[in-house]
């Protein structure tokens, strides 16, 4: 074997310039291939989760709540906003450079000539090292879609899908019917298969009933009430009252909490989890960049909504949010996304836009997303619409104009929210 690199750099760089000459060929027959080699498989119960909006947040309450009860938790989240490490959390601690240049060497080991997307490669380690890691149960985020997705080569205990929506349809098709087939595609026979999306699209019922996977459905299986103090779960067999909310801001996350505690309920029997852990797990859960309200003044609100889905719950949350003057909206996309639909969604409440170009072949450009700004948001009068060359450019902007009672929300693709969390990462150093 020529000589592997020694740091997680280096095998990260080696890995996306191999990515670049690897077609995205859909499909699991090459990473099932190297599965087999590396003998993969968990001893532990495994939760899958897989959904347009609200996958992250899921998974981190599932983890919180689970670690509280005393659990030993393995969990693969992406994508990253600073470290890579951040994909591999093991009890709550991001896995060390150390332990994934080792899960990378073992894949490498037994990869040979078959070829392996950055994505792919990835996420064998990462599975790899939480396979090997003593763990009672492991969460695993999926990807793109659910069916195609290199996750999908292990079987999971519970399947959570979370939201069906419109995003990624270039792979996914253009339709909920479409997209919902991919999602369930993470369902089992003769598993716990939960969808937490009040209207689940028929393909995402259909198919749990085809394989005979035993389906979850929120309003019919499990579901919640509440008042403005607490609320409430009630599943097929258990019910859990007087709730904190969780700590994670939005009007979604009462959605996502009630999935959460369908799976805690589907595996009772092997991982009790009691009333308390289930409270305190729920108020002390965090996640960086889902409606993410930073301390001080200006306000300052992080939030990855890069699909009209998630723009509108974001839009519904800053409506919530009590009065401000103006609101500085900083804003990087994909080139690949509606872009129209996210502005549409967001432009009720923005007043200045600071437009970034992003570090990716794949997204649009700042003059891009002008020019569509322009035309959605033609009526507003006071509008200012600038353009920048980075996300720590266009938020350094709407610092400097943004007075101490306004607020400034960045949002759109990942690598804007992470442009501007590095920015002040080394503001402060």
């Amino acid at each position: 074997m020529p000589n592997l690199p020694t740091t997680l750099p280096a095998w990260l760089a080696l890995l996306e310039s191999r990515h670049a000459e690897t077609v995205i060929n859909m499909g699991l027959d090459r990473v099932l291939a190297v599965k087999e080699r590396l003998h993969l498989s968990f001893s532990c119960p495994v939760i899958m989760v897989a959904g347009t909006n609200g996958k992250g947040s899921t998974c981190a309450m599932l983890e919180s709540v689970l670690m509280r009860a005393g659990y030993k938790v393995g969990l693969y989240i992406k994508p990253h906003f600073l470290d890579f490490n951040e994909r591999a959390r093991i009890n709550g601690e991001l896995a060390s450079d150390e332990v994934l240049v080792a899960a990378f060497n073992a894949v490498e080991a037994v990869r040979g000539d078959t070829p392996l997307t950055y994505f792919e490669f990835t996420t064998l380690a990462i599975m790899h090292l939480l396979a090997g890691a003593g763990m009672d149960v492991a969460i695993l985020e999926v990807g793109l879609g659910g069916r195609l997705d290199a996750v999908n080569i292990v079987d999971a205990d519970v399947a959570i899908v979370t939201s069906v929506d419109i995003d990624h349809t270039d792979y996914l098709g253009d339709t909920r019917e479409a997209i919902g087939f991919e999602k369930a595609g993470i369902f089992r026979a003769g598993k716990t298969a939960i969808c937490s999306d009040p209207v689940p699209p028929q393909s995402l019922i259909d198919h749990a009933e085809a394989i005979g996977a035993d389906l979850w459905l929120m309003g019919r299986d499990f579901n919640y009430s509440g008042d403005k103090q607490q609320w409430n779960y009630g599943g097929r067999s258990q019910r859990r009252n007087s709730l904190a909310y969780p700590s994670l801001r939005g009007a979604n996350q009462i959605l996502n909490a009630a999935a959460v505690l369908a799976a805690l309920e589907a595996l009772k029997m092997e991982l009790p989890v009691g009333a308390q852990e289930v409270r305190t797990g729920l108020v002390t859960v965090e996640l960086p960049g889902r409606f993410q309200v930073l301390p001080g003044r200006p306000t300052v609100i992080l939030d990855v909504a890069h699909n009209p889905h998630a723009a509108s719950a974001l839009n519904q949350n800053l409506g919530n949010m009590g009065f401000h003057p103006y609101t500085y909206a900083v804003f990087g996309s994909m080139h690949d996304k509606d872009i129209d639909g996210v502005i549409a969604a967001m432009s009720e409440h923005v007043d200045h836009w600071c437009l970034a170009n992003l570090p990716s072949p794949r997204a649009a450009s700042a003059s891009e997303l002008a020019a569509k700004v322009q035309i959605v948001q033609a009526e507003k009068a006071e509008r200012t619409i600038n353009i920048f060359d980075d996300p720590a450019a266009a938020y350094a902007n709407a610092i400097s104009r943004a007075g101490e009672n306004d607020r400034i929300v960045v949002f759109g693709s990942f690598l804007t929210v992470a442009g501007v969390m590095a920015a002040r990462k080394s503001a402060f150093h």
